[in-house]
């Protein structure tokens, strides 16, 4: 009846949503910067504990979705390896420099992910036209659509998500995703979605100490933590879906 996706950044990301009843994960890394391509020793890995789809993201580089061809080349080479490690599906989303879908490509990332699944994330959010924008996604192929509903959170999208839903009428799965969590999972249901994205993640700290003061990352994620999946987040999640589904 609907189906919770949680996008985990690591192999213990991974393991901890799967115990806390999450029925897909999307595997990434670097989740601080929206997520980048895991290594295949992460995917590898990831698949050989898990007991649920994995779908991986397939994205190069953060900040832009407007790819270079040696890029591009990566990326098609990228699912040609995750698709021989056995992942489920291909999340990916690539624009033209005018901020529309790159048509061209995003068909041939289709192809190339076939017989899986392909999601188009997030990217969708930045477009101009969204319902022009779900037709072009239909007509290449893909299966399901990631989206926020263009705004920063979807619980702020509702409006759109709800009209998204009603045009893309079953021809694609919509994936409500974006500050995703247990206090709006139900406002999104109600609008008409019934596949859900989210990280569920904190910030754990592993150590105390800095010795010398020397930093390595910026302070979106201080090098004293990690981000983590929490089990007891999409549980707590999941029991909210269960219950109003079950009505």
């Amino acid at each position: 009846m609907f189906v919770l996706e949680v996008c985990a950044n690591s192999v213990e990301s991974a393991i901890n949503a799967e115990k806390g009843g999450a029925n897909r994960i999307e595997l990434c890394e670097n989740l601080f910067v929206g997520g980048t391509t895991p290594s295949f020793g992460c995917i590898a890995e990831t698949i050989s504990r898990l007991n649920i789809p994995v779908n991986v993201l397939i994205r190069p580089r953060p900040g832009d979705f407007v790819y270079s061809d040696l890029e591009f080349s990566q990326m098609l080479r990228d699912i040609e390896v995750s698709k021989k490690i056995g992942v489920s599906g291909i999340v990916c989303g690539i624009l033209l420099p005018n901020g529309e879908i790159d048509i061209t490509r995003t068909t041939e990332l289709v192809k190339a992910a076939q017989p899986l699944t392909f999601t188009f994330h997030r990217a969708f959010d930045l477009i101009p036209n969204p319902f022009i924008g779900l037709n072009q996604l239909i007509e290449c192929g893909c299966s399901h659509l990631l989206t926020s509903g263009q705004k920063n959170k979807a619980s702020e999208g509702l409006q759109l998500l709800s009209q998204l839903v009603k045009h893309a009428n079953g021809r694609i799965k919509i994936i409500a995703g974006g500050g995703v969590n247990s206090s709006n999972i139900i406002d999104l249901a109600e609008c008409g979605v019934n596949e859900f994205h989210l990280s569920g993640s904190e910030l754990v700290a592993r150590y105390n100490l800095n010795h010398t003061g020397v930093s390595f990352t910026s302070t979106i994620l201080p090098e004293n933590t990690v981000q983590l999946t929490n089990a007891g987040s999409v549980a707590k999640t999941l029991a909210k879906l269960k219950s109003y589904f079950s009505k």
